[in-house]
Parts: structure tokens; C-alpha cells; sequence
């Protein structure tokens, strides 16, 4: 694929949800795969978005990882970067689902897996750094080397829009403090961070979304969950309103957000529009069980 318009580079794998609702992972009984993490739902929310978008990720030599490739590709999502490897396998996440609130994650990922060891040397970093879009995520400096891989992207990247997610998932992390060190040396690179209330409070504690503007973003953009979101920039704020829906699974509704946010930045839309498109998503996903197969395309959110 040529003319790269967006990089996404996270954690992938293969998520297996429930297929009883208000029902402990012990006891469920049957489940339904997805491919899923954080690249994986962005990348192909962009690409049924209709911008051409490449992974940089890794999944296992095994039946889950020849999955997510296949899954990908038929989306339209270039896969040149989605590294094999000869050892580990890919990952899982099992996930438990009392809506509208409570979604608990069971991650097979530890002590490590695929895209955790990612390497600098590894990466195109030319070609990933010409792209106008790139997003990297909090989870991919839970562990090195992909740590020195993320921070690598977004350093190549400083004079181009990088996209900050940041994902905070404590289970992956030993030391809440490490995660909130991690991602200040990171934001001096990154144009733009989206998180939920939870993921800023984790990253910056009291200070909240204008710290960290002063720690190198342009653009923070705080979410609220169904009370919607506001952007942060310039000394102003825009707050957004929420959209109500019936919930289902909560989990991919950020990762919605994070692909339509993207996706109306690159035709020229300010943060406060994109926002609105990024809020739309979010409600269509947080309706449905799957994460990757419920990303809207844009006649999805047009009128809604």
C-alpha cells in the first residue's frame, strides 16, 4: 500500500468475549473471537474509515496470529509492519461483560508476548515517520523493548502528528508510578493525547489534562464516558456532549473514539469537530459485543 496516511502501533491479539452476559469467566460457556488491542481496533476503524492506514505490531507464529493477519488485510489494513514471531504466542484477553459499567479483562500477556518485544531496529522508522497521522499507546511502555521501540516512533515523528493513547491498563503494569514516569518522557513528542478521566488521573495525578499541556502536547482531550468529552488547547477548552446508548460492551468504544478522532483530523476538521465524529463512534461501538468487527464506516456516523 503507498501513500501511507496513518501508522497505528500497539498491542494486538485475539479477544474472546463472552458469549452469557452478567456472567463470571468462570462460568461462561462459549465465546465469541474477535481480533482485538488497541492497534488492532484503531488501525481497522481507520481503514473502514476510509484512510490507508498500516500496523506496526507483532502477533505468534500460531492459528491466532495467521487470524489477526487475515482479519486485518481483508479490512484493508496494511500489514507490512505486523511482525511474526518464531516463539511466543499471540495475545488473548478474555473478557467478562455486566453492562453498561463493568467489563473485566483477563489479559494473557505475562510476563510477555509479540508486540511487547518489539525492537528499535526493527522498525522503518523513515517510512513510519513520513506517514501524517501515527498513534502510539500507553500499554506499549509497559515493557521493554517496546518501550524503547514506542519512544523511538514518536521521536522519529516530532515534526509530524503523533497520537498519544493513553490506555492505562494497571494489571500490566507492576508500579502505577512507572506507568505515569513513562508517559511524561513520551509527551514532548506527542502532538496530541486522548484518555478517559481514569487514564489522566493515572498519568498525572491532580494536575490533570492542562499538566500535560505543559509537558509538550498541543491537544489533550479528555473523556467522560456517556457525559461525552472535552479538548483542552491553547489556554481554551470545547466541552462536547455525551450521546446515550444502550451498552453492551464498553471496552472498544476509546478505541473507536481514538480511529474517528484521527479520521476527521486528516480532512482538515479542528479537535473540537473531530470530537463530535470521535463521540459518534464511540456510542456505535459501546452498543455492540465486538470491538474490531463493530467500528463504524462513515455512513454509520453521518446523521447520528
Amino acid at each position: 500500500m503507498s501513500d501511507l496516511q496513518a501508522v497505528v502501533m500497539g498491542r494486538v491479539g485475539v479477544d474472546l468475549y463472552p458469549g452469557q452476559l452478567e456472567t463470571p469467566l468462570e462460568e461462561v460457556d462459549t465465546f465469541h473471537k474477535f481480533v482485538g488491542g488497541f492497534a488492532g481496533n484503531v488501525s481497522t476503524g481507520l481503514a473502514r474509515l476510509g484512510v490507508r492506514t498500516a500496523i506496526v505490531s507483532a502477533v505468534g507464529d500460531d492459528g491466532h496470529g495467521r487470524y489477526v493477519r487475515s482479519f486485518l488485510e481483508r479490512e484493508g489494513v496494511d500489514c507490512r509492519w505486523l511482525a511474526v514471531d518464531p516463539e511466543l504466542r499471540t495475545a488473548l484477553a478474555f473478557c467478562e461483560a455486566w453492562p453498561p459499567d463493568r467489563f473485566p479483562i483477563t489479559f494473557y500477556r505475562t510476563p510477555t508476548c509479540p508486540d511487547w518485544e518489539l525492537r528499535p531496529d526493527q522498525l522503518d522508522l523513515a517510512a513510519i515517520g513520513r506517514a501524517p497521522l501515527a498513534y502510539v499507546s500507553g500499554t506499549g511502555l509497559a515493557r521493554e523493548p517496546s518501550r524503547a521501540a514506542t519512544l523511538a516512533v514518536a521521536r522519529a515523528r516530532r515534526q509530524a502528528d503523533t497520537v498519544l493513547d493513553l490506555d492505562w491498563r494497571p494489571m500490566l503494569w507492576r508500579d502505577p508510578a512507572d506507568y505515569a514516569a513513562s508517559v511524561r518522557e513520551l509527551l514532548p513528542y506527542c502532538r496530541i493525547v486522548l484518555g478517559s478521566d481514569e487514564e489522566v488521573d493515572a498519568a498525572v495525578g491532580g494536575g490533570g489534562p492542562r499538566t500535560l499541556l505543559e509537558l509538550g502536547p498541543g491537544v489533550v482531550v479528555q473523556k467522560h464516558g456517556p457525559d461525552g468529552a472535552t479538548v483542552f488547547r491553547d489556554g481554551t477548552q470545547s466541552d462536547v456532549a455525551g450521546r446515550r446508548v444502550q451498552v453492551v460492551n464498553g471496552l472498544g468504544a476509546g478505541d473507536a473514539f481514538a480511529a474517528a478522532f484521527g479520521w476527521k483530523l486528516l480532512q482538515g476538521a479542528d479537535a473540537a469537530d473531530a470530537a463530535e465524529a470521535a463521540n459518534r463512534a464511540g456510542a456505535h461501538v459501546a452498543g455492540r459485543l465486538g470491538c474490531s468487527i463493530a467500528m463504524p464506516r462513515a455512513e454509520d456516523l453521518d446523521g447520528n
